[in-house]
């Protein structure tokens, strides 16, 4: 059975700015659209978020029309 460490070693892959890129929409335009502040959307971005809540994952696919599966991936490396 892994530990605790051991599963906090494994990374999920946030492709937020290949969305973004793909639909032409800036990180500000993004945030605008999904009502939170940039600094907040860029931790996501960045990968360095810990958690995010179910409505402000439905708000981003809402506003990129995306599946949650389009923005996160599990990387088992990672």
């Amino acid at each position: 059975m892994r530990t605790w460490k051991e599963w906090s070693d494994m990374a999920i892959a946030v492709r937020l700015d290949d969305l973004l890129h793909d639909r032409r929409m800036t990180l500000t335009e993004l945030a605008e659209r999904v009502d939170i502040t940039l600094a907040n959307l860029s931790i996501l971005k960045t990968g360095k978020a810990r958690a995010i809540r179910f409505s402000t994952l439905e708000a981003i696919c809402r506003a990129l029309d995306c599946q949650p599966g389009d923005l996160l991936g599990f990387d088992a490396g990672g």
